[in-house]
């Protein structure tokens, strides 16, 4: 059982503050017996989006998770860190998640992994995405490896488990790591709500079969970092969330 140690200041209220466009950095360390994970996000371009610097304290190695633009401030983040990219991990192909992946990738002269090949239209059509929300700088790409359900992805010492759960978009996939009892699941699922499903090819049915078949069964205990907003675990969104709680029919 691992002990996870919150050294984070929550930043709910930061969202908020119409005048703070840029929350500073949120912080958690996980402890598997002496081994340590520490995973710090920043959120990222004007829809705010959880962007998850993930670092192998043995190591010091680390990867990315969705840098969805703003990638001057994630640069500065693993500076100061001291920590060494290793990769860049995508949950889905929406410009606010991958936007600076290739830039990034580029600069640091690292491979993209992920999402599921089924949101490459997603992916080539970024340039679109930017001009239509007004970002810049944002690149079509193919990723080095397309990710499937049931692989896994490694950096330093650490495994991520790979979900593959689409409704949101249908290449969508989730990074969980059962070492430390954390997922990142994109757009998944919220603190207190679920992910859209009124994009192209999203899919409602779907995205409700794969909170309940793919995450719950990870358990009740797993903290998951969301796209957007503040964490929770799932055991609390099956407490309490009036989307797909337990108490909510199928």
């Amino acid at each position: 059982m691992s002990v996870k140690i919150a050294v984070f200041e929550m930043f709910l209220a930061r969202l908020r503050r119409r005048n703070e466009p840029y929350p500073a950095p949120v912080q958690w360390t996980f402890l598997r017996v002496v081994v340590a994970m520490k995973v710090t996000l920043i959120p990222v371009t004007p829809f705010q989006q959880n962007c998850s610097i993930v670092v192998c304290e043995s190591t010091r190695r680390a990867v990315v998770v969705d840098p969805g633009g703003d990638i001057e401030r994630i640069i500065g983040e693993v500076e100061r860190q001291g920590v060494s990219v290793e990769k860049i991990l995508l949950t889905h192909g929406h410009l606010d998640h991958c936007g600076g992946a290739k830039a990034l990738a580029d600069h640091y002269g690292v491979k993209i992994e992920g999402p599921h090949r089924d949101d490459a239209f997603w992916i080539d059509q970024l340039p679109e995405q930017m001009q239509r929300f007004g970002f810049s700088g944002a690149q079509a790409f193919t990723p080095e490896r397309w990710l499937e359900d049931g692989e896994s992805v490694e950096f330093g010492d650490e495994t991520l488990e790979v979900y593959h759960c689409p409704g949101h978009t249908p290449g969508h996939v989730i990074f969980f790591s059962r070492a430390h009892r954390v997922a990142f699941v994109g757009d998944v699922l919220f603190a207190g709500s679920i992910g859209r499903t009124d994009f192209p090819r999203g899919n409602h049915a779907d995205l409700i079969r794969a909170i309940r078949e793919k995450l719950w069964p990870l358990g009740d205990d797993v903290t998951f970092v969301p796209g957007h907003g503040p964490a929770s675990t799932f055991g609390d969104e099956r407490r309490t969330n009036p989307y797909v709680g337990d108490g909510v029919p199928a």
